[in-house]
């Protein structure tokens, strides 16, 4: 009996441990539900985080590029407008330079001013004398004279290195002729005193030929001697 009591207090006992375990595991598995959970929503956010995070990469490479090309623009149009303003410096300092030039004369101008202010009176005198309408008129009659006489004097200098390259063309013509005329005699002495010689030679030649004809004519005689020979011979 006692036996009894004892196997079945440790059963209780067993069943209360067991009981408890069971409780322990409940509330372990809510706990571990719940941070399963939670887990998930963390790997949910994580997930959507990482496609924020892609989307924000991929954005930020557009606008790095984007970025780039404004700034590559802008680095062209800078240089462009740095390149446009040294041009417009150029052309500025060049334009200062001839308004200093141009103020320079002006200044010698005016001083000119009153050396010259008679001879407007005068060439208003001529005005009024002559045909012309103007000073204006006047001035432009002047400038066609000078313009006549620039061609004048152009035209007569053209003529007188004409009647130049003429004069050495026609020397060098008769330098050559010359020289022409002198080999043709050179020429002509030596066919002169070829032909001379061709003539002291032809009673030389005659004689020689006098010769070879009498030798000739002995030849002739000598073979026919010796035919009328072989002939009397044969028979």
């Amino acid at each position: 009996d006692e036996e009894s009591v004892s196997s079945f207090m440790c059963l209780l006992k067993k069943k209360k441990e067991a009981r408890c375990m069971e409780n322990v595991l409940e509330e372990n598995q809510d706990v571990f539900s719940e941070r399963m959970e939670v887990l998930a929503e963390r790997w949910r956010d994580l997930h959507a985080r990482r496609a924020q995070l892609k989307a924000h990469v991929e954005s930020s490479g557009r606008t790095v590029q984007e970025n780039e090309a404004l700034r590559n623009q802008a680095l062209k149009k800078a240089i462009k407008d740095r390149e446009e303003n040294i041009k417009r410096e150029r052309e500025l300092l060049r334009a200062k330079r001839e308004l200093e030039v141009l103020i320079k004369q002006h200044q010698k101008l005016c001083k000119k001013l009153p050396k010259y202010s008679m001879f407007k009176k005068y060439v208003e005198d001529v005005v009024e004398i002559s045909q012309f309408q103007d000073i204006e008129e006047i001035i432009s009659f002047y400038k066609a004279l000078v313009r006549s006489r620039k061609d004048l004097l152009q035209s007569q200098q053209w003529h007188k290195d004409l009647t130049e390259q003429a004069k050495v063309l026609l020397e060098q013509y008769r330098a050559e002729k010359a020289a022409e005329m002198l080999q043709c005699k050179n020429e002509l002495v030596q066919l002169k005193q070829c032909l001379d010689q061709v003539r002291s030679d032809i009673p030389v030649w005659e004689d020689r030929w006098a010769d070879i004809q009498d030798k000739a004519d002995k030849n002739t005689l000598m073979l026919k001697i010796i035919k009328r020979t072989i002939h009397h011979l044969f028979q």
